[in-house]
């Protein structure tokens, strides 16, 4: 079983459909990302509503570069991260693009919401828009 982890807290996946491997990703609405995936070579098409991108290992970062760049890409659907992805990395996954994370039950025993809750307020302390200082007013 699986739990997943969004700026609420634990929950249950509502994601019902299957995820699709690349290999078979014509106008699927889901699809499964291995980490060593080209994020230029996955196909965005119209119907792909969840894209799930694995973390074999949580020293594995590639991850995080894929979210980037399907966000940068125009990719509008739901972002998952899956696999071993620790609280500690829950705040940079968010920043990256990531929308929720999915973890083992056995990580969330090992590592309880409200590790997770504690970084869920992760745009509070994102020092990168802090050093961009804030958003121009648009002219009148």
């Amino acid at each position: 079983m699986t739990t997943l982890v969004t700026d609420s807290g634990f929950g249950p996946d509502d994601w019902s459909e299957p995820f699709i491997t690349l290999e078979a990703a014509n106008d699927a609405s889901a699809l499964d990302v291995p980490s060593d995936t080209d994020p230029a070579q996955i196909p965005l098409c119209d119907g792909l509503q969840i894209i799930r991108v694995d973390f074999p290992s949580s020293a594995d970062g590639r991850g995080f570069t894929i979210a980037k760049q399907l966000r940068l890409r125009g990719f509008t659907g739901r972002l998952r991260a899956k696999g071993h992805v620790l609280a500690d990395q829950y705040a940079m996954a968010r920043r990256a693009g990531f929308d929720e994370v999915e973890i083992s039950d056995e990580l969330a025993a090992r590592q309880p919401e409200d590790q997770w809750l504690f970084r869920a307020g992760w745009q509070q302390h994102n020092y990168q828009a802090r050093l961009r200082g804030p958003a121009p007013h648009a002219a009148d």
